[in-house]
């Protein structure tokens, strides 16, 4: 009988009193996709640390190929053929994208480099991966740096290959060619594990683990399931369908005008952009990733400088002020990297919770009030169902559900007139998607403009009232969500432009 290639028995871990991982036991064979599904914060990255040398094991063991796997680090994990592919880039950006996959391997300083982009050069052509090994990182798109995280972990040729959400930063196509490579990868007798929130993609694979709570609550084989018994198995419940309610709308409240942003080389990344948001409106903004989304909310949010136009909000210009005023008179912003953009890792759910408001109404004199601090951080982590041990926790400690509620409940409360909300839900579950929905709306029939930039056009559908689609920066029309489908859509964020959009 075949031993599988990597096998979990009752593996445990814990930090302080949370119970990441409780009695986990699965295994994976030879040219076999598992996928690990579960909420955010359910325990699969923590499983997928433990599997790959990040983190040791409480308790249980790790057998590969039959045999007990001990690892005092990623690099051993990478010596015995076990690869992941992160979900938060481990790359230095001002290194090639050569030198990122060659730096720490076993052969230290007398990498032969010359060798080495032979090598590399072949994975690309035989995987068909169009990225220059001598690309500088800090050059690369998005979904690029996504292509170079697996890159590192096909250079040293792994026999267990762990994917933690790799399609978060990619398009549809790009996604379709990552499952290509995972179909080949298979054929090659790789055993590979699949981290993923999306259905779509867990359907794809051979057998799913679903995980709530940092228990395994069962594995089914994917042909003898369905995407409700998966997903009712990872909540514990059945999903409430989001229900948008026609509602009326008020005056104009976000108006921008002829707005363009600069970019490098004096190319507008933002070209001439005019549209408006009126007060309980949620207003979409629909495009493939990189065609001025970031951009679009950054120089509302004060974030980037306002090259020509102008920008108003309730009549007031804007289009000058630094984003630490315009959050004062009531615009919130999320961003849409949760961890960079969005908050101090270091720093605590409390600390991070009063980010732009600090100098207001939880100061005192010259310091922070910090019992009121304290006051906040509890209500709001029982307002937006926050899993965390306290309001000490560190935000870096939390898994991307419970830091988007995080930034979530900070911004909404700072949101009075106007929320941007950019990518809020990339990278989580279903189940938080339905929370963040839910509260979006709410702020919508608090008369509160709402703007969404989403790669999720289901999403965009389901909540917007109108949806605006960017190209290389221009918008190339304004549809009524009840008047448009997918397709008309699809030609407008493929550069088509609609002359009679709204």
């Amino acid at each position: 009988m075949r031993l599988p290639t990597i096998e979990a028995r009752s593996l445990c871990k814990s930090f302080g009193p949370v119970r990441a991982n409780h009695n986990i036991s699965f295994s994976v064979n030879a040219g076999e996709l598992l996928c690990l599904f579960g909420e955010n914060g359910a325990g699969k990255s923590t499983l997928s640390a433990c599997l790959t040398g990040l983190f040791p094991p409480d308790a249980g063991e790790i057998l590969f190929k039959g045999e007990p796997l001990r690892m005092a680090s990623a690099a051993d994990a990478i010596r015995k053929g076990i690869g992941l592919v992160h979900q938060h880039f481990v790359l230095v950006p001002d290194f090639t994208v050569l030198e990122n996959i060659v730096i720490g391997s076993e052969k230290g300083f007398n990498v032969q480099y010359v060798e080495a982009e032979k090598k590399l050069r072949r994975i690309c052509d035989n995987y068909g991966i169009g990225i220059d090994p001598n690309a500088w990182v800090r050059d690369l798109s998005v979904g690029e740096r996504q292509w170079a995280e697996l890159l590192k972990a096909l250079y040293f040729d792994a026999d267990v290959l762990i994917l933690d959400e790799p399609t978060a930063t990619l398009d549809v196509e790009n996604s379709k060619k990552l499952f290509r490579i995972i179909d080949k990868l298979k054929s090659d007798g790789v055993a590979l594990i699949l981290i993923t929130h999306f259905l779509d993609e867990v359907m794809q694979s051979d057998r799913v683990a679903v995980l709530r709570q940092g228990e395994l609550v069962g594995i089914r084989k994917t042909a003898e399931t369905t995407p409700e018994e998966l997903t009712r198995m990872m909540v514990g419940r059945d999903l409430e369908p989001i229900i948008r309610e026609r509602t009326p709308v008020g005056p104009d409240r976000l108006v921008l005008e002829n707005v363009t942003v600069i970019g490098v080389g004096q190319v507008p990344d933002l070209d001439n952009v005019s549209l408006t948001v009126r007060q309980g409106e949620i207003f979409g903004i629909a495009g493939v990733a990189g065609n001025g989304q970031n951009p679009l909310m950054e120089v509302i949010a004060g974030v980037r400088t306002l090259a020509k136009g102008r920008i108003s909000l309730d009549g007031k210009d804007i289009g000058g002020l630094n984003a630490r005023v315009i959050k004062d008179i009531g615009l919130g912003h999320i961003p849409d990297d949760r961890f960079v953009e969005g908050l101090v890792s270091e720093m605590s759910i409390e600390e991070n919770l009063i980010l732009g408001d600090q100098r207001g109404q939880f100061a005192s004199k010259l310091f922070l009030d910090f019992p009121k601090m304290q006051r906040n951080a509890v209500q709001m982590i029982r307002e937006f169902q926050i899993s965390a041990p306290s309001g000490e926790t560190k935000a870096g400690d939390l898994s991307g559900g419970n830091a988007q509620r995080v930034i979530l409940a900070r911004e909404m409360r700072l949101a009075s007139k106007v929320l941007l909300a950019n990518q809020p839900t990339r990278g989580l579950d279903v189940g938080v998607i339905e929370y963040i929905h839910s509260r979006l709306l709410e702020k919508r029939a608090d008369g509160v403009a709402v703007l969404i930039a989403s790669s999720e056009l289901e999403d965009l559908l389901n909540l917007c009232d109108r949806i605006g689609v960017l190209f290389q920066g221009r918008l190339m029309g304004i549809v009524e969500t009840e008047k448009t489908n997918l397709e008309e859509i699809g030609l407008l964020m493929a550069g088509k432009v609609k002359e009679d959009a709204a």
